[in-house]
């Protein structure tokens, strides 16, 4: 049986939502898309990407993820402070792991914990501003420092 579905999202655009129960640790799917390095997914955002939104997903020997090139429904992950999920790294792939007890219809989140080259505090507000709206938000879909 599916368990979730990608829909359209009140936080931003798509969102990824459990067509039923989930548990919490109950690895929810990979994070696909083409590995490509690090210095290669900066010259396609500088030429085609949008400022703020962006499919990558960083691994830990420096590759990236780019979800928009053979991508699946993880990319649609929405970030939230307080997550629903976290990513898992495993053999230079990534797993999205379910961290509490989930409900039909719930939307699921990661925190993105995005890293950015340093830009002015303004622009990084507005460019990489949070939306999720819980009560712990800290404004940001960037890292925690």
């Amino acid at each position: 049986m599916k368990r979730f579905t990608v829909r359209r999202s009140r936080i931003h655009g798509r969102g990824v939502f459990a067509l039923r129960s989930i548990k919490a640790g109950e690895l929810l799917l990979e994070y696909k898309g083409k590995v490509i390095t690090w210095r290669t997914a900066v010259r396609a955002h500088r030429r085609n990407g949008l400022a703020g939104h962006t499919f990558y997903f960083g691994l830990s020997n420096g590759n990236v993820i780019d979800g928009s090139n053979g991508g699946n429904s993880a990319r649609w992950l929405n970030h939230a402070c307080e997550p629903t999920c976290v990513a898992v790294e495993s053999k230079n792939r990534i797993f999205i792991e379910v961290v509490r007890d989930i409900a039909p219809g719930e939307e699921l989140f990661i925190d993105y914990g995005l890293e950015v080259a340093r830009k002015t505090a303004e622009l990084e507000k507005r460019e990489y501003a949070c939306r999720c709206g819980h009560s712990g938000c800290r404004g940001t879909m960037l890292a925690s420092i």
